[in-house]
């Protein structure tokens, strides 16, 4: 357990959790249940094939929405930061390379460039974990014993 809630002594993570954290988290908010304007669960489930035709599409995407919903919220509390980063390294990364790869580089032609700016967030916090103020370093010290 160590292992994973391992972190640097940076503030540097802060802004990084708060930005990427929130952005999925209300991305999944919105494939689980609806909020801010999203069609929910199983309408995110429907909406179409798995990147690669992964198999079973619906538990596929189902899991997509979750890691956003609860990665999210790891990551804002700075909770197993690594596991909450890594595991949506792994989506953006799937996303860059199965849907927006087609379209390019540029946002403006639907391209890959917002969803690598959260994949290099992604990245970054799986290498640092959650910094100084986070539940992970509040963890590794201790619990406050």
């Amino acid at each position: 357990m160590s292992r994973l809630i391992a972190t640097t002594n940076t503030w540097s993570t802060l802004p990084l959790r708060l930005a990427l954290g929130s952005i999925v988290f209300i991305h999944g908010a919105q494939k689980v249940f609806g909020a801010w304007g999203g069609a929910g669960l199983n309408a995110w489930m429907a909406s179409g094939s798995a990147p690669y035709n992964l198999q079973p599409s619906w538990a596929w995407l189902a899991a997509v929405a979750f890691i956003e919903f609860i990665g999210g919220l790891f990551i804002i509390f700075g909770f197993l930061t690594r596991i909450g980063a890594g595991l949506l390294t792994i989506v953006m990364g799937a996303y860059m390379i199965s849907i927006f790869r087609e379209y390019g580089f540029f946002l403006s032609n639907r391209g890959a460039e917002y969803v690598a700016a959260l994949f290099a967030m992604a990245i970054s916090l799986t290498i640092a974990g959650g910094g100084t103020l986070s539940a992970d370093s509040y963890l590794k010290k201790g619990g406050g014993k």
